[in-house]
């Protein structure tokens, strides 16, 4: 059993708070996450060990967190809802665009048979890949590079994740993903983003807002970073 003793002295029992993170934070009526899988994933997946030494205390609080490089890792409902309208199936091979820490990473890896993660700041995908090495994902692989671009090598996917906002979808995530499949994505610009569900039938692709966001801007692609 893991705990850490935070400034006050007390200590604080990681499992139990990932516990109350499902209940409270995620199954609870006002969220209404109802995936059995999605929770189960949540619940097992350590947050902690994915955020810096020093927030460990707040690893299962609802908010998202600063990990370094002006990047955070999203709130856990965030990343549950994401995760939940993929509709993720265990057979899926899976594309994340923002590894960030490897933490959406983990929860997908919990949940599909592959996963394909890029994030374009090296350092945070060098820290990605050993912690989830360390924490036993075999079936995730995080290379460092321009998320824009996808990762044409290992496509099609059959789901597309991205967790950092394009002011527009990227053609090539929109190429690579397979007919049938479904792409989540936050829009916008700082001042306005919205998540978008894609979905791809017969080649034709259509979309629908699902939720207001903000998530950090997306570099690369030509796409200048505009501040956190």
């Amino acid at each position: 059993m893991a705990f850490l003793a935070p400034a006050d002295g007390a200590e604080i029992d990681f499992a139990a708070a990932r516990a109350r993170m499902v209940a409270e934070q995620l199954a609870s009526p006002e969220r209404g996450i109802t995936n059995r899988r999605v929770l189960r994933a949540m619940g097992e997946v350590p947050r902690h060990e994915f955020v810096p030494a020093e927030l460990r205390s707040l690893a299962y609080t609802d908010r998202p967190l600063p990990i370094g490089h002006e990047q955070t890792i999203s709130q856990p409902y965030i990343v549950a809802f994401m995760t939940e309208q993929l509709a993720p199936k265990a057979t899926d091979r899976v594309l994340e665009i923002g590894t960030g820490t490897g933490y959406q990473a983990a929860v997908l890896g919990k949940l599909v048979a592959e996963v394909y993660s890029i994030e374009i700041v090296a350092p945070l995908a060098e820290r990605a890949t050993t912690d989830l090495a360390r924490l036993g994902f075999r079936n995730v692989t995080v290379k460092a590079g321009d998320g824009y671009q996808g990762w044409k090598e290992h496509a099609p996917f059959d789901a597309v994740i991205v967790t950092c906002a394009p002011e527009h979808i990227p053609q090539p995530l929109v190429d690579q993903l397979k007919d049938g499949g479904r792409m989540i994505i936050p829009v916008g610009t700082l001042a306005e983003q919205r998540l978008y569900l894609l979905e791809k039938r017969a080649g034709k692709i259509t979309e629908r807002a699902v939720l207001p966001v903000r998530f950090v801007p997306m570099t690369g692609g030509g796409v200048k970073p505009k501040g956190k």
